[in-house]
């Protein structure tokens, strides 16, 4: 007995309308907004990569340049956005959003949590599973038949920590640490400190972290913390092994440094150890300079920790 298969054209139509409707997208504003889908995305990439320029905009999103022009002056009109020349570079102009264009995203994004989390509720755990690991393979496979990598920006969201993750990052930081270069409890539980820390004393208009996620799961973290009012400091770059290759931490830092510089700092620091060749290896090519090193003993091993800075322009 043969079995037919539909046209590949006809069935990926047929999906396409199919997925529309179910996720509202026919709607006239999005999330019962008045956003259009377009605006609703911009929003999204100027939250999640504050100081991002109109071209990378346009890069990320393959959208006209006059399209994205209008899209843009719309935004700022309705006082959600607003642009400012970088130092020694007038013609290009970094977006950041304004505290309405904060509150705005916040409320469209938990509304679209909701409406996604009501949706998969109806789902067993298992089918969940099953439906996260078939949207992974189309990503995959329509991914492989373009002319890009196998892994592109589509794919790695930088965004804000979703309850359960700052755990995440303290758990993975010990078990990591722990795994790759024998360090003992000390160490995760000064990971502990500076996450509980950053939270209690958290100023969102100058100090932020970020959860790297690749293929809908965590791979990776940063965090951007006050110093001082000219000096932020770079904290608990992290990328996960199997997500590594992909330049995430690459991204992370300069995501970090994007944000520092619309935040008004003048300097970044970080501190680090002489062992972590990677990570070492993204501070110097995103500028930063080693200002010192001093031998320490902690987390069961003798260890050389470097102070690296970087002075933004």
């Amino acid at each position: 007995m043969s079995t037919t298969h539909p046209d590949p054209t006809t069935a990926v139509r047929r999906f396409n309308r199919f997925y529309t409707r179910q996720v509202g997208l026919l709607d006239e504003g999005l999330l019962d907004s008045p956003f259009s889908l377009t605006e609703v995305r911009l929003l999204y990439e100027i939250a999640h990569r504050a100081g991002i320029t109109a071209t990378e905009l346009r890069e990320i999103l393959a959208l006209d340049a006059g399209y994205l022009s209008r899209m843009l002056r719309g935004l700022r009109r309705q006082g959600l956005i607003s642009a400012r020349a970088p130092a020694g570079d007038r013609r290009q102009r970094l977006l950041t959003l304004t505290e309405r264009g904060r509150r705005t995203f916040h409320a469209l994004d938990a509304r679209s949590s909701a409406e996604v989390g009501a949706m998969l509720a109806r789902l067993t755990g298992g089918e969940r599973r099953e439906l996260t690991d078939a949207m992974r393979g189309i990503e995959g496979l329509l991914e492989k038949a373009g002319d890009g990598p196998a892994v592109t920006t589509s794919q790695v969201v930088l965004r804000p920590p979703k309850p359960g993750e700052l755990g995440w990052v303290v758990k993975r930081h010990g078990e990591l640490y722990a795994a790759e270069y024998g360090w003992d409890a000390e160490f995760e539980g000064l990971v502990a400190g500076i996450v509980g820390r950053f939270m209690e004393e958290l100023d969102p208009r100058v100090e932020r972290c970020w959860i790297a996620e690749l293929a809908g799961e965590p791979a990776g973290s940063v965090f951007l913390v006050k110093q001082s009012a000219t000096v932020a400091r770079l904290r608990l770059l992290l990328v996960e092994p199997w997500a590594r290759g992909h330049g995430i931490g690459t991204r992370l830092v300069d995501e970090c440094l994007g944000f520092a510089r619309a935040a008004g700092y003048g300097r970044v620091t970080l501190w680090t150890n002489d062992l972590l060749h990677a990570a070492r290896h993204i501070y110097q090519k995103a500028g930063f300079r080693l200002v010192e090193e001093k031998p320490h003993h902690s987390f069961g091993h003798d260890l050389v920790g470097q102070t690296w800075e970087l002075d933004l322009p």
